[in-house]
């Protein structure tokens, strides 16, 4: 049973997906997200508590991937498929209303694609190649719970939503890199950006729920930002 610990918590990673994925299509939005949230804390420990104990097997692997897909990429495209239903459409698109929401699940294909990629990507050890599946599935949830009105008014509609569903696809696989939390010291010339970005979290924590959002929004904006800085310096 001990062997098989971190696998039972990437279970517990795959359930809390199939909870968030169940609710989202009921648009109990915000269980939906509680159910994420508890999905990434379980992702977290499954590969800590694997590496503590010294325990490192394909099949554990496999799981978590399989468990991801759910979490970060069911779950989130079966809330952005319940908020197509409620979002506001133009008159010359309302004829595709019942055909739109099902383009949600092209993000849960593309999250797919981000994990097999990341299983044998050598480059994503210190940092990420394309936006990590469970900040995608975050910024998603956060923003459909705390913005639900605004998302549901006549100032957005469906061809905004699917220009994001569209958007965020492409982040998961883009070539462009992203950093990791991951600190060999402590210096500000090493870790400046790390730190702007965490000044930057301290900052919008105020905005709530919502916060989440704009937290993912500032790591693509400020990782891209330090991406180019470092290709100008070539």
């Amino acid at each position: 049973m001990l062997l098989n610990f971190p696998n039972a918590l990437t279970c517990c990673n795959l359930i809390c997906g199939c909870m968030a994925t169940g609710a989202a299509f009921h648009a109990h939005f915000g269980w939906a997200l509680a159910m994420i949230v508890a999905g990434a804390v379980f992702d977290f420990f499954d590969g800590m508590v694997a590496r503590a104990m010294g325990i490192s097997s394909p099949i554990g692997k496999e799981l978590d991937s399989l468990a991801d897909v759910v979490t970060f990429g069911v779950a989130p495209s079966a809330m952005i498929f319940q908020l197509f239903g409620m979002v506001h459409y133009p008159e010359w698109l309302a004829s595709a209303a019942p055909y739109l929401p099902y383009t949600a699940f092209i993000m849960a294909a593309f999250s797919a694609l981000r994990l097999a990629k990341f299983n044998l990507d050598s480059r994503q050890s210190t940092s990420f190649i394309g936006l990590p599946t469970p900040a995608n599935a975050l910024f998603w949830g956060s923003l459909i719970v705390g913005e639900l009105p605004f998302l549901c008014s006549q100032r957005f509609n469906a061809v905004f939503l699917f220009l994001f569903v569209l958007a965020f696809s492409f982040f998961l696989i883009a070539e462009i890199p992203l950093f990791a939390l991951k600190f060999k010291n402590f210096s500000w010339q090493d870790n400046k950006v790390k730190y702007l970005f965490l000044i930057g979290c301290l900052a919008l924590l105020p905005l709530g729920i919502t916060a989440i959002t704009a937290i993912i929004l500032w790591y693509i904006v400020l990782s891209i930002g330090a991406w180019q800085l470092e290709r100008a310096k070539k």
